[in-house]
């Protein structure tokens, strides 16, 4: 039979023990991580979010009590209370390795069977059987560490909102079904039958309509929702520190967010930004890094030499360049020796895998540069090469030649690719801000122009001449935030005119039917005084996966899903009896 705790009531935490509380009486609560029978002596390492601290029975110990320490197990729940003491053997890796608790009352408060792994940091143990017993898997100290820090940047987030004068508001979880760029999550109404919610892909229309009703500042740690294809960095549902403010420019914004990561850095990892961050321009960012979340922390940025080879008789060059494209390279500096003939022969593989037709290179190893299309060049377009590149001996000359969608994302992926391989990405904290993106993007398959970010985005004042001749030529008012290649937010100033937002559905070729039906109430509260105002969506748990040095978002959420959404401790999603589909008026039906 499992004990109460009676009258005793933890005065500390297990890894909070130092050589301070030397003859103090204390009690700590938590799981066995270990036992260890050495006869006349019994050691349990006991176990809570802070750390562990070793208990100690010996000869000295009440009969019952030492019977209690030889029959614990690992995972069981123990109360335990004694004195403090220096232990005899002191253990260096843990904070609590100079003392130990004399135990004179003990208490098993929970009996547990042989867990289905070891409870250890560095788990061996496959993520599905993990993920499978979560609340098992939470009990190690990488995780728990996680969750704190994520904690505690939201915390900090907070006060810093609070500080310079953001209320925080709470906007709907089940909203009208709007379109934000992914699939929504949709709930069927019981009451109105036919009809559904949505979950929210962000609190957008919302924050905005709370601008137009005086409250300038809003702040919110809202949860959003997105049916879309899962990765290490994405989750189908999320955090966002939500922000909206009124009569403030895109440099204020900037200005504000660039405050909240200057201080969650130093609060919570200790390190001091340098700010204002640097800042690029979206075409700067794709013609330099092939991304528009560029990871700054390394060069290899990409080169055009189209101009070079645009008459070359290598065909795949000159009708990349005839065909409206181009020719660009990456430089892999004194790379020669890692990337061999395999290696770039994977690396082919890789390019054509993510949409490329093939990779050229240059390698240098010898006095003279090898190169398999050397033949088709003149001497000067292959210097011209060189040149322009600023290649030397022992680096590796990579190079796409295709459309300029193609080319440039090609490159990016592949800088990224190559620099892990030649581990020379330092380990540092880049910021850039990506500014003046397109407002528009063209639709490959449809030809449609679509809005790069969403329809209430602010062209800028001197674009608005293209919007009916030339979208191409349309910019926003947008800006995202970028760390080592992450994007951790986006925003924009907001379309406040009526007329202008009318003009913009236009252009996105939305009928009066489909504007009524989707943003019917937001283009109605235009009409009514609308404040300039714009804003930015923070990925907390983005924020909290690089900061606490994780490798994917499953570490930084408590109960993640995986790659098919499903969420492998409850078996969710799973489907529900007849009875309640016929509540909602919902049938099913198999593919």
């Amino acid at each position: 039979m499992a004990e109460y705790m009676g009258n005793l009531r933890r005065s500390n935490y297990c890894g909070d023990l130092r050589m301070e509380h030397i003859g103090s009486e204390v009690v700590v609560c938590g799981w066995v991580a270990k036992q260890r029978d050495l006869g006349q002596l019994i050691f349990i390492d006991l176990r809570d979010r802070t750390g562990i601290v070793q208990l100690a029975f010996d000869q000295s110990t009440d009969k019952d009590i030492f019977e209690k320490a030889f029959t614990a197990r690992a995972e069981f729940v123990l109360c335990a209370k004694g004195i403090v003491q220096e232990r005899s053997s002191k253990n260096p890796d843990i904070p609590t390795g100079d003392v130990e608790i004399l135990v004179n009352e003990l208490k098993v408060l929970s009996k547990a069977q042989t867990p289905p792994f070891e409870i250890v940091d560095d788990s061996k143990t496959s993520e599905e059987l993990r993920l499978k017993y979560r609340y098992l898997d939470l009990r190690r100290k990488p995780l728990q560490d996680n969750l704190i820090m994520r904690s505690k940047i939201a915390k900090v987030a907070r006060d810093y909102f609070y500080e310079k004068g953001f209320i925080e508001i709470e906007t709907p979880m089940m909203i009208k079904s709007t379109p934000e760029g992914a699939r929504d999550y949709l709930v069927p109404s019981r009451i109105h039958k036919g009809s559904f919610y949505a979950l929210p892909q962000s609190p957008q229309i919302y924050k905005q309509l709370l601008m137009l009703s005086g409250f300038d500042r809003y702040i919110q740690l809202a949860r959003c929702f997105r049916d879309e294809d899962l990765r290490a960095d994405r989750q189908p549902e999320f955090t966002q520190i939500d922000m909206e403010l009124s009569f403030a420019s895109e440099e204020e914004i900037m200005e504000i967010n660039e405050g909240l990561f200057k201080r969650l850095f130093s609060e919570v990892l200790n390190k001091e930004l340098k700010t204002p961050f640097e800042k690029l321009t979206y075409d700067e960012a794709m013609n330099r890094f092939g991304s528009d979340k560029p990871d700054i922390r390394f060069g290899m940025e990409i080169t055009d030499v189209s101009d070079v080879v645009a008459e070359s008789g290598f065909g795949v060059f000159s009708g990349a360049v005839k065909n409206g494209g181009s020719v660009r390279a990456i430089v892999a500096k004194n790379a020669a020796s890692v990337l061999t003939r395999k290696e770039i022969d994977k690396l082919t593989e890789y390019v054509k895998g993510i949409g490329a037709k093939g990779l050229a290179f240059i390698r240098w190893v010898e006095d003279e540069p090898s190169c398999g299309f050397r033949k088709f060049l003149t001497d000067d377009e292959f210097n011209g090469i060189i040149s322009r590149t600023k290649a030397e001996k022992g680096d590796v000359v990579l190079f796409v030649a295709d459309k300029n969608s193609v080319v440039l994302p090609t490159l990016g992926a592949l800088r990224l690719t190559v620099a892990k391989k030649l581990d020379i990405i330092p380990d540092e904290f880049r910021f850039v801000w990506i500014v003046d993106f397109p407002f528009f993007e063209k639709d490959e398959e449809t030809g449609e122009w679509v809005a790069m970010h969403h329809p209430f985005t602010m062209p800028k004042e001197d674009c608005l001449q293209y919007l009916d001749s030339d979208k191409g030529k349309v910019v926003a008012k947008a800006y995202d935030l970028t760390l080592n290649g992450t994007e951790l937010s986006s925003g924009s100033i907001r379309i406040t005119d009526y007329e202008l937002q009318q003009k913009m559905f236009k252009a996105l070729n939305l009928t009066e039917e489909e504007i009524e039906a989707k943003f019917g109430f937001l283009v109605e509260a235009y009409k009514y005084g609308a404040p300039p105002h714009g804003g930015m969506g923070i990925g907390l748990d983005r924020i909290a996966m690089l900061l606490s040095g994780a490798d994917s978002l499953r570490d930084v959420t408590a109960f993640p899903k995986v790659q098919n959404a499903s969420e492998l401790m409850s078996e969710s999603p799973s489907p529900v009896d007849q009875d309640s589909l016929d509540v909602l008026g919902i049938k099913v039906v198999s593919e």
